[in-house]
């Protein structure tokens, strides 16, 4: 749809004219985006890759191979560059760059739920009640609508939070209003990738749209058919911003993957875990704050990016047997080169890295009828960090002889969250009016990882 600027166009096209530009963003929610007036924040960024579904612990990076058969492991563990640090047999690449990131083995909490372990790993809050159809969504924003809501649009116009390719299911804005929602770019592993900012973008530099006054004056009569609770107030300093990103060639840039080495690209992996790092990196290194790659594909091919399949998920026999020896060099591939490009281009204090899910899987090996494999086991599981000027090259914390329960520097995901915020330069402590008035802090517990900082 081409934009047309020569007069007025009725409110629902002006809204398509939104949707398209923003993904599943409109304009009325970029409007709102709010930097913290007279705060500087550090020039840094997050990105997340959330492992939904519950990644096992002892397939990934705390492998017991001297535990007993119905705990330990079909896969051998490996070597890497740092001494006293092995990790699983498929992860050939990252063993060779391991003195780029460390290994948090001792991460814990109480829920083995997926949606709600989601929401206490995201937004560092437990869910007022379980719902154990995993359905649930959470009461607080996550650390992405925080960090919008906090630190405002990023430099050249960047959205503040990206969700790759999806946003993640579990959470929501809450109290801090939808436009603090992510910006949600779709796949970007196919060649004719496009992302809903540049399809407008081209279509207005086609039209050459120079008229900045009579589009926002359409911003402003937009705002007044929405704003019908006062959710938008104060958006008129901001709607240079809006009109910024709608037509910024540093947003156009950052997407733009075709300005990438083809080497490099190849090196990712051409598909959507290795193409969705790169583009990751690109909006981080362009001024994006927080990058979420959530990957959630249907259980079908060997692309299968969902690690819930319990029977199977132990490399051994049933259904599923084979989707952990095809999923975990997937994650190898793009992981390893995501965290070399960071260190190669000096991004390294910059951006951070977390690679986590909601919780770990069962020591134990269930047996049915269907096949072997691994449940919910909130109890212990492993988180990543690589850059963030975080200390390299070590594994912090541990588990007992079966991967069961943390036995040195227990961590939870409230310090893995307050790691996170430092990084981005956000007060745990900054309290946030929710929807009945009550002060609610950012963060009501945890500390920064000491054995990281």
């Amino acid at each position: 749809m081409t934009l047309n600027c020569q007069g007025p166009r009725p409110r629902r096209e002006f809204l398509k004219v939104g949707a398209l530009a923003l993904g599943n963003l409109s304009l009325s929610q970029v409007l709102t985006a709010r930097a913290a007036a007279g705060k500087s924040f550090p020039d840094t960024s997050v990105i997340m890759l959330y492992l939904h579904g519950g990644p096992s612990q002892l397939e990934t990076y705390d492998l017991k191979p001297a535990a007993p058969t119905t705990y330990r492991s079909m896969f051998n563990p490996i070597s890497t560059n740092v001494a006293g640090m092995d990790i699983c047999e498929l992860f050939p690449r990252q063993a060779q760059i391991a003195d780029k990131f460390s290994l948090v083995r001792s991460l814990h909490h109480d829920i083995g739920i997926h949606s709600d372990g989601g929401i206490i790993v995201l937004t560092g809050k437990r869910p007022r009640r379980l719902d154990p159809t995993s359905q649930s969504k959470s009461d607080h924003p996550d650390f992405g609508s925080v960090a919008s809501r906090v630190r405002g649009m990023g430099a050249n116009s960047m959205p503040p939070y990206v969700a790759i390719p999806q946003k993640l299911y579990m959470t929501q804005p809450a109290y801090l209003g939808v436009n603090h929602g992510p910006f949600e770019v779709g796949d970007p592993s196919p060649l004719t990738y496009t992302p809903p900012a540049l399809k407008l973008s081209a279509k207005l530099v086609g039209q050459g749209l120079d008229d900045r006054k009579q589009l926002l004056g359409e911003l402003d009569r937009l705002r007044g058919n929405l704003d019908l609770a006062g959710s938008l107030d104060g958006t008129g300093q901001f709607r240079d911003l809006a009109f910024q990103m709608l037509t910024s060639p540093r947003l156009a840039e950052a997407f733009d993957l075709q300005r990438e080495d083809p080497s490099l690209r190849d090196r990712y992996g051409r598909n959507l875990w290795g193409q969705g790092c790169l583009l990751a990196r690109r909006m981080a290194e362009a001024g994006t704050a927080v990058v979420t790659l959530y990957i959630d594909t249907p259980k079908s091919g060997p692309d299968f990016t969902n690690w819930d399949d319990h029977n199977g998920n132990a490399g051994r026999q049933g259904h599923f047997a084979g989707y952990m020896r095809t999923r975990l060099p997937y994650l190898d591939d793009a992981l390893a080169t995501l965290i070399e490009d960071i260190f190669a281009r000096g991004l390294d204090r910059k951006i951070m890295v977390v690679v986590v899910g909601e919780f770990g899987r069962t020591p134990r090996i269930a047996t049915n009828s269907t096949g072997a494999g691994r449940d919910h086991w909130p109890d212990a599981y492993t988180a990543l960090f690589s850059g963030g000027g975080l200390r390299m090259g070590q594994v912090v914390g541990a588990t007992n002889s079966k991967a069961e329960f943390p036995i040195a520097s227990p961590y939870t995901p409230y310090d893995m969250l307050a790691t996170i915020y430092r990084h981005l330069g956000i007060d745990t402590q900054f309290s946030f009016l929710d929807f009945s008035g009550r002060p609610v802090p950012i963060l009501g517990q945890g500390q920064p990882i000491r054995e990281l900082i």
